[in-house]
């Protein structure tokens, strides 16, 4: 078979194959490079395509196979990516030690705010109820509670802020 014959055999398929190898790599880089792959294999089969029921088939098979063993490799490598980069998560010594000290400064704030805003701050982000919940639980309007909140969250941040900068600047 020539070049002229395998292409009239091919160009029918060509663009299917291409859709089929953008479906499953997504790219379009990657999808051209899996259709030219299965074309140059397609070509050094040439001379035994005849001999398939349907070459069409075949390379869509081709196109498949090729597509997914893209994926595995890339996914494995990945992996590891991934596991070359990992990391200890945990916090250090002086990071824990930091914290503490930080949740110890929070906790004395808010146990220097008003009544109201210490209960709302409680019942928000620490047990994290709903609005609606504290508002019946307070007797409360809604938006009531979220100023509450915003003032309350307000003080605690200028207070922390005003803790971690002091000597500072």
């Amino acid at each position: 078979m020539n070049q002229k014959e395998f292409m009239q055999v091919v160009n029918p398929f060509k663009d299917k194959v291409f859709r089929m190898a953008k479906r499953l790599l997504v790219s379009t880089e990657e999808a051209e490079d899996a259709t030219q792959e299965v074309m140059v294999k397609l070509w050094k089969k040439n001379e035994s395509l005849e001999e398939y029921k349907s070459v069409e088939a075949m390379a869509m098979t081709m196109t498949k196979n090729y597509c997914l063993d893209q994926l595995k490799s890339k996914r494995a490598s990945n992996l590891t990516i991934v596991h070359n980069n990992f990391t200890d998560r945990e916090a250090g010594l002086q990071q824990k030690i930091e914290d503490s000290d930080t949740w110890n400064w929070v906790e004395k704030i808010i146990n220097d705010l008003p009544e109201q805003q210490k209960l709302i701050i409680q019942m928000r982000d620490i047990e994290e109820m709903e609005f609606e919940e504290i508002s019946k639980v307070l007797e409360m309007n809604e938006q009531a509670i979220r100023t509450a909140l915003s003032r309350a969250r307000k003080v605690i941040r200028e207070k922390m802020t005003k803790t971690h900068h002091y000597g500072i600047g």
